[in-house]
This record gives structure tokens, sequence and C-alpha cells, in this order.
């Protein structure tokens, strides 16, 4: 890893293939199949026709929230605070049920003009306007905690975000958020608010594409990973080893990890953040198998700890571990947290193919990319270039297979 160059994983992309708007059919955009060293092209309503019978596609089912809110000062300078992550209520659900103050970690657009204070904007519900409050509380890194109030005890701060925030597009779409992209920033299947950034490579499913894939006999689960912001963080450092991976909360449940046992080897996950899931889940479990002394009330991996851990232990083993865990607890989901970095030498253990979209130069998702599909991705990526797919978030998607 510490020979690992970014700008070994560099390419032009140019301003024009970077989507800036969805397509207009979902399932009408192109599909990139790469199998057996060969390359080829479709679109996504076909995707059933690619996928290896018995598969088991794994889905994200997080949701994007309005996670951007804006407030302008009365000396008009405007601010904006971008929500990451509930701090307290620390849980998601109990943050945006709750109808008194919460703490967010966030970050501040034009930091500079909110020299202190506290910032309010307006918002209207059933009629009567209401006001919106932040108070900054104290600095976190590069982020902030953020205190947010509202003078309406009738709503909810999931409520308040749903009429005063914005979806928090990409950087690369420059644009201003519309009124479509609140149903095309999500995923059809999207059900846990979260995320602040899509789990794109969903985008591109519908209920047409669900039946085809279903009537192929391909099986489906749904785990849940909140996309952050970090997903978008450029690496700075030359040498990838210095680059500080985001950490990210994802929960799933018994039964995602029972069918991940039953249909090992036939695992597709749909996107990157499936995939840094479920292979966090191997990790956890060896985690539990050798350190079974330690209570683990917080189920974390940090960023290099797979690469750190020499092991035997089977898939089978592993999640069982995480199966124990659940059930000596009695509980219905288990709650962890990963900032995995998957860089090429990675060794796969839960991953047989995956589906995602295509990334930007030199950043991690890309080398997540590398690690699966090794020096190829450059013949990827120079097929996509030449023939016309669209990039990133709002763009076309590739089926890799080994």
């Amino acid at each position: 890893m510490k020979e690992i160059d970014k700008n070994d994983y560099d390419y032009d992309l140019p301003a024009d293939r970077i989507a800036q708007y969805p397509v207009n059919d979902r399932d009408r955009s192109q599909l990139l199949i790469y199998k057996d060293n060969k390359i080829i092209k479709d679109i996504f309503r076909n995707l059933h026709d690619y996928l290896p019978r018995d598969s088991l596609l794994v889905f994200n089912n997080t949701r994007v929230i309005r996670a951007r809110i804006l407030f302008q000062k009365e000396t008009g300078a405007n601010v904006e605070i971008l929500c990451l992550e509930p701090l307290s209520p620390f849980d998601y659900s109990l943050s945006f049920s709750s109808k008194e103050s919460v703490e967010w970690k966030c970050i501040i657009g034009n930091l500079k003009k909110w020299k202190g204070g506290i910032l309010t904007t307006p918002f209207k519900y059933n009629a009567n306007t209401y006001k919106l409050c932040a108070e900054r509380l104290q600095s976190l890194g590069e982020a902030w905690c953020i205190r947010f109030s509202w003078d309406c005890s009738e709503i909810s701060f999931g409520e308040v975000l749903e009429i005063t925030g914005h979806i928090p597009l990409p950087p690369y779409i420059n644009r201003e958020d519309q009124v479509q992209d609140i149903e095309r920033y999500q995923t059809v299947y999207s059900r846990i608010k979260g995320s602040v950034a899509a789990p794109t490579a969903g985008l591109h499913f519908t209920d047409h594409v669900f039946e085809k894939i279903k009537s192929g006999g391909i099986k489906t689960v749904e785990l849940t990973l909140h996309v952050g912001a970090g997903t978008f963080q450029p690496v700075k450092a030359r040498n990838i080893y210095e680059h500080e991976m985001h950490c990210e909360h994802f929960l799933t449940d018994a039964r995602t990890i029972e069918m991940v046992i039953e249909n090992q080897g036939k695992v597709i996950p749909v996107g990157t953040t499936s995939v840094r899931t479920l292979e966090s889940l191997y990790w956890l479990g060896v985690k539990l198998i050798q350190n079974p002394s330690d209570s683990f009330l917080n189920l974390s991996l940090g960023q290099w700890e797979a690469y750190e851990m020499a092991t035997n232990i089977s898939v089978k083993e592993s999640l069982g571990a995480l199966l124990n865990y659940i059930n000596e607890r009695n509980l219905t989901c288990l709650q962890a947290a990963t900032s995995i970095m998957i860089v090429p030498g990675y060794e796969f253990r839960i991953t047989n193919g995956m589906i995602t979209n295509f990334h930007q130069p030199r950043s991690t998702l890309l080398f997540l990319i590398s690690a699966w599909t090794g020096i190829k991705w450059k013949d990827i990526y120079n097929f996509a270039l030449e023939n016309s797919f669209r990039f990133l978030s709002y763009g076309d998607s590739s089926l890799l297979l080994k």
C-alpha cells in the first residue's frame, strides 16, 4: 500500500462527460459489461441477461436527506450548512423524529461570514411562518457541531429538513438542485433516511428491471449504509496510505447475513457502498472470533485493519460469529461503522461481482474498482470514454464480473 501512487489511477475526464442530469428513463442508461476479460455494452434494462444464474444482489436501501440548509445573514451574506450525521441524539431515527433541539456534525460553507451568533431561516407550515435556528457549538476538525432548534413543537427535525433543506447534489454537478432531483437522486427502493449522497449504482433500477431479475431466479436482499460527504473527498496525498478515509455507519439484519452465507460465490453488491459494507462484515466477524473477550459495544472497522489481520477464517465462520452476536443480544439488527479503504492488493472475501457507475480520477472509489479488476480498469474506462458513456453520479452503469 505504501508504494501505491494516486497518479497511477488518473485519466482524462472531459467536463462534458460528467452527467449533469439523469437520463429520462432510469433503465435506459447505458450498461458496460466486463466479463471473461471482454467488454461489451448494452442498456441497463437488459441487466438480467448478464447476471449469473442464482446470483444474490445486495442493495443499499439508504435514503438521501435534504441535508443542505441555506441561511442568509442580515448583512446579506449566504451561509450553507451541510448536515453529515447526528450527534445528539446519536441515532438517526431518534434525531429525525425529535421535536426538540438536535445536534449534528456539519460542514459549513462560507464559514468566514459566520463569525458568531445564531443563524435563522424562515419556513412555512400549515400556513404559518416559523424559523429554524442554527448555533455553532464546537469545531470537529474540518466540520462543526451545530445545534438546530425551531419554534414549532408540532413537527420533527426530519419534517423541518423536508421543508427547509435542499437535495445535496455532488460538487461536480454544476447547478442548483431542481424539483426532479427530489425523485431522481433517490433509488426507487430507498427507505432508511440518513445519506447525504445517493448510492448511485442503484439509480438505474426500475420495477421492470426487478421483475426481470426475479423471473430469472436472481435473489435480492437489502442492507443500509448511510453515505457521507467523504465519498467525494479528493485524495490529496500522493501516497494513498496517507489519505484519511471517512467513516460511515451501516446496519443489517440476521436474514441478510444468512442469505449471504447461503449464497457464497454468487454475491453481487449493487454499488461500492454495498461492497464496503459486505467486506466490512467479514472483518468484523473475524474481530469477534479473534477477540472473544471484548464486548464490542461499538462494532467498528478501521481504515487499514483488514490488511493487518492475518486470517484463514472462512466467510461462513466469520458471518456466523456476527449471527451469534445478534442472537445473544436479542438485536433486531446489527449496527456498526466502517472506515475500510479498499485498494489494489486487497483480497475480496464476499464480493463476487459488482454493479457500479464510473468514478472520478484518483478517487478512493476508483482504487476500489482497480482492486477488483486489476489493471483492466484502464481498458474499461477507455471503452466507456470511446463509446459515449456518461460518468459519475447521474451517469451510466457497469457490471464487473471476474
